[in-house]
Parts: C-alpha cells; sequence; structure tokens
C-alpha cells in the first residue's frame, strides 16, 4: 500500500490511460534513497492491466560493463530484433554480443531500442520500468534516454527511477523530485508497519525520517537500542546504512562471508556468489539466516538484497584484505568465455599495485566495448589499465586510447583530462599526431579555437621531419579550426598550406588545392579563380568515404558560392548517414545542407533538415550543433515574420561569446528588423556584423546585400561602403548570377535616379538564371518602391502585386505586409490573394519530410528507418496529413506536387 503519493500516482495513471490509446509518455522519478521511487514503479507494474510489463533494476558492479541494463531490460526482445531494419538490428546484435560488433553509431543502438519498443508495443501497450537508472551503463541510459526522447505514437510507457543528482540522464526528460510524505501519511505509515513503539521512540523516528518510507521502516530497529543508535548528526542515507549493518552484525560469520561475496558481486547470479563464496570457506546453507531476517531473497536463479542501501552497507563494512579475496574469489569463479569482462574487472578490484597482465586483460575489455560502440566503457577499462601499467610507453598509449574513447563518447572535459596527462612528446609519430588531435578537437568544441589552432598548427610543424603526410593532414585540419578562430589564423594556415609542398601522389594534394584556391575567395586574396570546379570534383573524388573531407568540401563550395554543387554534394552525404545508421553525423550534415537550402530559397526543406538536425542534437545531447542550427531556425522565422520564435531561438546564442552560431543569430535579428522596417536597428545589428572579427565568415559576407538595403533606408548608405565593396569583389569572383544580382540590386539603390532602373531591370534578369524566389521578390518589391517613389504608380503596383504574391506564397509575412503598404501607396485599395502555396503548405515539416517519402513509395518501416522515428509514429503522422492534403491512401500521395 502507497501512502501520501496520490499525485504521483494519478500522474502515471494518466500515463497508462494514454498508452491504451496508443500514445507513449516518459517520467523520471527522482529523489533520496528509499524515498518509495521502487514502490511507484511496483504500483505502476500493478496498475498495467493489459500491458505487456518489462522491468529491470540497474545494478553498481555492472555500471562498467556496455549495454548491460539495456540487455536485462528487453532480454525477452528476441525474435523482434528479426524485424528490425538491417542496420539497426546489427547495431543491436553487436551491441549485446550476439554477433560480431557492427562498429555503428553509438546512437543507433538507441534507435534499435525505440524500434524494439514499438514492435513489442504493437500488440498491447508496454510498459517498461527501469530501477535505481543511476547505476546503469553510461550506454545503455544513452541509449534508452534517446529512445525516450523520440517516443510519441507507440503506445509505450517508460518510467525510470533514479537516485536525486545522479549522472543519468534525465534533461528534456519529464521529471518528478518525490519530496519525504507529509506529516500525516508520514505518521499513519509508522503505525501500521513499525510495529508497537514508545511515545518516544516514535517521536523520534518520525522526526530524524524526514517523511522518507524507508527511514520510517528500518529506523525503528535501529533507534530501539542505544549501543546501536546511529548519530543523529548523520545524512539520513548514512543513518539508514548503519541500521542496515546493525542487522547484519548479529548473523553467523558464514552467512556474512556469503552476502559480503554477493555484495561484491551484485548481478545476483547466485551460481556464480556461491563458487566464489564455496573459496572462502561458505555454503548455499549459509544464506538461510539472511533469508529468514528478510534480508535477501533468491529467485530464479538470483539472490537480491532488500534494498540497495543494504547491499552498500554490507560491502562498506568488509575490511581491505578480506576485499581483496572477494574478488580474487569471484574473479576465479567467472570461468566462461562469456564473463571474460567481469572477470577482468573483479581481477583489477583485487590488484595492488602495478601488474601488466591485468592491464592487457582490461586493455581487451576495453577494445571490445569499443567495438559495440561502448565508447565510455572502453575509456573507463583503458583508464584503470593505466593505473595497473608499469611501462611508461604502454601507459602513455592507453592514456590515448582512454582519450580517444571519451572523445567518441562525448565526454570532452574528460578526454582533455586524460590527453594532459600523456606525455609531452610521445615518441611515436602516429602517437603524436592521435595525441594532438584529441587535445586540438577537444579545445575546439569547448569553446577554445585558438588554442586548438595553435595546438594543430605546432603539431603539424613538430610531425614535417618524420611523417609529411600526417604533418599535411594535420596542417589540413589547421585550416578548418582557423576558419572558426578568426581572420589572423585562416590567413596564417592558409600561407603555411600553401608553402608546404605536396607530393604528386599524395591523397590529400587535390584538398589542398582546393582549400588554398577557394578560401583564397573570403580573404580577398589574388588567386587562380579559373579553375574552382575541376579542384572541386578532384577534391570530392580524392576524399570518398571521408565524410569529413566532404563536408569541408561543402563548406568551401559555399565560400565560393556554389550553393548548387553543395546542395547536391550535402544531400548525398546525408543519404549515405541515413543509410548507415550515422546518427551523430547527421547534426552537422543537415546543418551544412540546411544552409545550401536557405540560400537558395528552399525555405521550407531548410526548416525540415534544420528542425530534424535539432532534434536529433538535443536528443543525443550535441550541445554543440545548438546555436548553429537554431540561428538557421531563427533566420527562417525572421523571414516568416514570426518575432517571437525568432528571438526565443538567438536568445541562448547570444549569451554564448564563443558560439559558432553566433553570426548567424545576428544576421538573423538584422534581417527581421529589416523585414519590419526598423531600418535604423537593422543597420546597427549588420553593421556591426560586418565590421566585427568574423568579417570573412559566411553569415557575414551574405549579410551584406541586408547591410545595403538597411543603410539606404536609413539614410545612412556610407557605412555599407567598405563591405559591398569587399562583396562586389567576391560576388564577380564566384561567377554566381544569383550573387551578380544582388550585387547589381545593391547598385541601384546606392545609384543617381537616372541610374537606378536599369541595375534593377538587369538584377531581375540575372535572377532568371538561378532562380532564389526569396531574394527576386526581394528586389521586385524595391523596385517597386522605387517606382512608386518616382511616380511610375502603374508599373509598380505590377512589381508590387508580384512582389506580394510571391512573399505570401513563401509565408514571408512581414515582407508581404510591406509590398500591401506600398500598393495602398499607389492608389491600390486592395490586395490579391496569392495562388494557394499548394499542399505540401499545410503540412509541418516532419509532414512533410514523411508524405514526401511515402510518396516515393516507402513504407512505414523504411521511413522510420530514414528519420529515425518508429514506424507506428510514421503510420500517427501520415493519419494526420492525410486529411490535410485531401487523400484517403498513400497511393494517392505520388501524384501530390510537394515540392
Amino acid at each position: 500500500m502507497l501512502y501520501g503519493r496520490d499525485e504521483e500516482r494519478a500522474v502515471i495513471d494518466g500515463l497508462l490511460d494514454a498508452a491504451a490509446q496508443g500514445r507513449s509518455g516518459v517520467l523520471v522519478l527522482t529523489g533520496e534513497p528509499g524515498i518509495g521511487k521502487s514502490a511507484l514503479l511496483d504500483y505502476a507494474a500493478s496498475s498495467a492491466r493489459d500491458a505487456r510489463v518489462l522491468r529491470a533494476s540497474a545494478t553498481e558492479s555492472e555500471a562498467a560493463l556496455p549495454f548491460a541494463g539495456l540487455q536485462l531490460l528487453l532480454r525477452s526482445a528476441g525474435p523482434a530484433v528479426d524485424a528490425l531494419p538491417a542496420v539497426q538490428a546489427a547495431a543491436w546484435r553487436g551491441a549485446m554480443g550476439l554477433a560480431p560488433a557492427a562498429d555503428a553509431d553509438r546512437f543507433l543502438v538507441g534507435l534499435a531500442a525505440l524500434s524494439l519498443l514499438s514492435e513489442l508495443a504493437s500488440g498491447s501497450p508496454l510498459l517498461c520500468l527501469v530501477d535505481d537508472a543511476q547505476w546503469l551503463d553510461t550506454e545503455s541510459a544513452e541509449a534508452l534516454s534517446f529512445a525516450a526522447r523520440r517516443l510519441d505514437a507507440e503506445g509505450v510507457v517508460l518510467l525510470f527511477g533514479a537516485r536525486e543528482g545522479s549522472a543519468f540522464p534525465s534533461q528534456g526528460l519529464p521529471l518528478r523530485r518525490l519530496d519525504g510524505l507529509d506529516a500525516s501519511a508520514s505518521a499513519e505509515l509508522l503505525d501500521r508497519c513499525g510495529g508497537e513503539l514508545s511515545p518516544q521512540l516514535r517521536y523520534r523516528v518520525l522526526a530524524e525520517a524526514g517523511g522518507n518510507p524507508l527511514a520510517l521502516l528500518e529506523l525503528p530497529s535501529a533507534l530501539a537500542t542505544a549501543d546501536a543508535a546511529p548519530p543523529g548528526g548523520l545524512p539520513l542515507t548514512e543513518r539508514m546504512r548503519a541500521a542496515f549493518a546493525t542487522q547484519v552484525r548479529g548473523l553467523p560469520g558464514p552467512t556474512r562471508t556469503v552476502l559480503r561475496v554477493a555484495a561484491a558481486e551484485d548481478t545476483g547470479e547466485l551460481a556464480v556468489v556461491l563458487r566464489a563464496a564455496a573459496a572462502l570457506g561458505a555454503s548455499v546453507d549459509d544464506l538461510t539466516p539472511a533469508e529468514r531476517a528478510g534480508l535477501v531473497r533468491i529467485t530464479g536463479g538470483t539472490v537480491a538484497f532488500r534494498h540497495p542501501l543494504l547491499r552498500a552497507a554490507v560491502y562498506q563494512e568488509v575490511p581491505l584484505a578480506e576485499r581483496l579475496r572477494l574478488h580474487r574469489a569471484l574473479a576465479e569463479a567467472l570461468d566462461r568465455a562469456e564473463d571474460a569482462d567481469r572477470r577482468a574487472w573483479h581481477r583489477a578490484a583485487a590488484a595492488t599495485g602495478p601488474d601488466e597482465e591485468v592491464a592487457a586483460e582490461l586493455e581487451r575489455t576495453a577494445r571490445r566495448a569499443g567495438e559495440r560502440s561502448g565508447h565510455t566503457a572502453a575509456a573507463a577499462a583503458y583508464e584503470r589499465s593505466v593505473q595497473l601499467t608499469p611501462a611508461p610507453a604502454d601507459r602513455d598509449r592507453r592514456l590515448l586510447l582512454a582519450a580517444e574513447a571519451a572523445g567518441e563518447a562525448g565526454a570532452v572535459d574528460h578526454a582533455l583530462e586524460l590527453a594532459s596527462r600523456v606525455s609531452a612528446t610521445p615518441e611515436d609519430p602516429a602517437l603524436r599526431a592521435r595525441h594532438v588531435q584529441v587535445e586540438a578537437f577537444g579545445r575546439f568544441w569547448q569553446g577554445r579555437q585558438h588554442e586548438a589552432y595553435q595546438l594543430l598548427v605546432s603539431g603539424a610543424a613538430g610531425l614535417a621531419g618524420t611523417d609529411p603526410h600526417r604533418s599535411l593532414e594535420t596542417l589540413v585540419e589547421a585550416v578548418y579550426i582557423a576558419w572558426f578562430t578568426g581572420r589572423r589564423e585562416l590567413a596564417d594556415a592558409m600561407d603555411r598550406l600553401a608553402a608546404t609542398p605536396v607530393p604528386a601522389g599524395d591523397r590529400l594534394r587535390p584538398m589542398t588545392e582546393m582549400i588554398v584556391g577557394g578560401l583564397s575567395l573570403a580573404l580577398a586574396r589574388p588567386a587562380d579563380d579559373g579553375d574552382l570546379d575541376t579542384a572541386f570534383a578532384e577534391a570530392v573524388r580524392s576524399a570518398a568515404g571521408d565524410y569529413r573531407e566532404l563536408l569541408f568540401v561543402c563548406g568551401v563550395q559555399l565560400t565560393t558560392g556554389r550553393d548548387r554543387q553543395a546542395r547536391e554534394l550535402s544531400e548525398t552525404l546525408v543519404s549515405q548517414a541515413r543509410a548507415r545508421g550515422s546518427i551523430s553525423r547527421l547534426p552537422n550534415l543537415l546543418f551544412m545542407l540546411a544552409e545550401t537550402q536557405l540560400f537558395q530559397g528552399r525555405h521550407r526543406d531548410a526548416e525540415a533538415s534544420a528542425g530534424e538536425a535539432l532534434r536529433i542534437a538535443v536528443d543525443a545531447d550535441l550541445r554543440h550543433w545548438h546555436g548553429q542550427l537554431r540561428g538557421v531556425l531563427a533566420h527562417l522565422a525572421a523571414i516568416a515574420g514570426d518575432e517571437t520564435r525568432c528571438r526565443e531561438l538567438t536568445e541562448d546564442v547570444l549569451v554564448a561569446p564563443h558560439d559558432p552560431g553566433l553570426p548567424r543569430a545576428r544576421w538573423a535579428l538584422g534581417l527581421l528588423d529589416l523585414g519590419y522596417g526598423r531600418a535604423a536597428a537593422a543597420l546597427d545589428r549588420l553593421g556591426a556584423l560586418a565590421g566585427g572579427p568574423d568579417a570573412y565568415g559566411l553569415s557575414v559576407l551574405r549579410s551584406v546585400p541586408d547591410l545595403v538595403e538597411a543603410a539606404v533606408r536609413a539614410g545612412e548608405p556610407d557605412r555599407a561602403t567598405e563591405p559591398l565593396r569587399r562583396y562586389t569583389d567576391w560576388a564577380h569572383r564566384t561567377g554566381q548570377a544569383w550573387a551578380e544580382a544582388l550585387v547589381l540590386r545593391c547598385q541601384a539603390l546606392l545609384a543617381p535616379e537616372g541610374e537606378a532602373d536599369k541595375h534593377f531591370r538587369r538584377a531581375l534578369e540575372r535572377h532568371q538564371d538561378d532562380p532564389r524566389p526569396f531574394e527576386s521578390a526581394r528586389t521586385t518589391l524595391l523596385y517597386g518602391e522605387w517606382l512608386r517613389r518616382a511616380r511610375r504608380k502603374a508599373e509598380a503596383s505590377t512589381h508590387l502585386r508580384t512582389a506580394h504574391a510571391d512573399f505570401e506564397r513563401l509565408g514571408a509575412a512581414g515582407w508581404a505586409d510591406r509590398a500591401a503598404a506600398e500598393l495602398t501607396a499607389t492608389g491600390v485599395t486592395g490586395t490579391t490573394t496569392a495562388a494557394p502555396a499548394g499542399p505540401a503548405g499545410t503540412l509541418t515539416p516532419q509532414e512533410l519530410q514523411i508524405v514526401r517519402l511515402a510518396g516515393r513509395g516507402l513504407s512505414n518501416k523504411d521511413i522510420a528507418a530514414q528519420l529515425f522515428l518508429s514506424p507506428r509514429t510514421v503510420g500517427y503522422h501520415l493519419y494526420k496529413a492525410y486529411p490535410k492534403l485531401g487523400v484517403l491512401s498513400r497511393g494517392e500521395l505520388a501524384g501530390l506536387p510537394l515540392d
């Protein structure tokens, strides 16, 4: 019976009711030990009615074994794995040790878990309960959290119980903190379950328990005896541990031995516990007193303590010498091949000094974990092996392996701490290069770009004499880092790269030629621009298979104005990542794709790409992509005239001085001001951007036409003179029609009265050669405004109507209002409503993605695999989309215009 938890029970009941209707829900229950988390999970299990129930309790001893918790929860899902998409099934089997490791993306197992939950809920609602989630291995915690954040329409309820303040990744998940019971519920529980207590003892228990149900049940027996009474000054958790320890001390010696073995191997596998206990002189019969006392229960071949604090109390009471014997006995008892990793950890726990044999065994454990995408577990095993390694060279090698594994797991701070313990100059050139990369990219993701750049430059110089190719590779990485660091660093990196001789057969030769030629445009340096397209093609061929180098190619293509080529290449990279299940790469790839789509005026596509990327970055806790993706979405909100959303998206970015999304956020706010006619505010924002340290950057450079318009409308055209000169030079060197059209538009705004007309007309002609609907509509609007001021009202109204209709179709509300106001000024009393944007205009970005894929003939399962959703969520969104599109089935989607 639960006391004082009516609100929590109502929340759980609501989740179960929603699951019966096909909706999914998640709840994380947190609080101190004994507060009642497990009791609420028990309540959920007993209230589940027709739902299938899966339950697991994480154990502290398996926190270093990758995917141990996930395997425990979904051990009955075997047949359902066959229904998963092939890449997910391979990742799952590899992670569970059921097949050779697939070297899969670390979040792909989480996606497989989502698909499995959906499969298991196909016949009835599914309730999954995870107790003591604070002890989940990191890989299981990440996978379950990733799946939980993407649950939608599967009929799954996922409940976690976790200690308050633990490392369980609950960010973004519904959370409910459990406080102590109120006075009435505490008294009722104590009176019903605490036995006969004197008034004084009853008062003391109520006072010291603080409403903690476990304390109300356990403290009476401890406080009843003066010599066993835990000091009231200790924290409640320590008092309860002391209370448990008091109960154990009175047991026979062999019984305490068995309990200590079980506490040291808290997975509870009875056969292992008994084998180890036998080596220490105890037997199965010695468990009986502990069972009678209610301290442990034995079911299904496992021995479980009544409460985790009891296990902790037993283990903490063990003297060091005996603790070492316990772990040695357990290591010997774990003699099966599948127990190699648990055996290695017990051997490590029994070690008292350097031991190369144990260190090597832990390294093998780490390698197996890394092959299964268990990078956090790998880092922990490598780090422990370092502590046991006698040879300095081997310590350096294992430290670097630990740092690399921590970096793969996203633990940047820990990776840097490990790397800092490596010798300053490892003898092996390959080791030196890897060391530099770990430290440099760790600092880069921390926002310490200048330090990262200096490390790479120094590393490249140090490798030049012993390994020229690695030196060149490091220098190329330095150029990438320099792009985000500053003009001075980028110029320095370019000088170094241009001065480095590259052998004709070196794989990086096309890449270096493309970088030197392409980035010269951003820095306004003299260069041979004539054969850049060939350089790009050669770079793509040489970088085939290396997505990071291909992303660099995309970035340089955008720098040279080749937006179409960048979009096509990024589309290919996104498709490849989806097919391989490379989830952690997608925020970067989709950001690049969204940029190209935005620049080309494909706003709906850009919103879908950036929105999906941000969801993945949030779900996977890839925080370094949040700012850039929010910047793109803020830019789209500015175009749509959604001031509230634009400011919400940029709020966090603006207060992070080193966020790479900062220039984009400032541009978005400047464009928002310009769209609403706040020319002076727009000029201040965009002028500061153009004059800042990132003047060579993509967002800064491409915001110049907006700056020119703001300066002219604010009556301060001179403030745009120098930025426009740089932009004009860049645009002419790109040879792109769209860039020339924007230069002509700027010239028209700044031209004397008699010359503006020809510039506007020429700009509109060039827009036709590379259609970009938003920019073309803006040029049309500006031309119409100029014609009205020139008293050519008939011509003006024609252009203003066109601009107004285009802006309405694009959903650019602020700009459409501006065009409508100008039309009114020409004497037109009403504006014609634009033709509907088409069926796609009624859908959300995610619905649009799903409908397009369904229209191409993909099944729900295939679509789910592409978009990292569950098949049932795909079906739910299709069900919502059909009425909006006026169709009854997916067979009718193929003929709809969805672009």
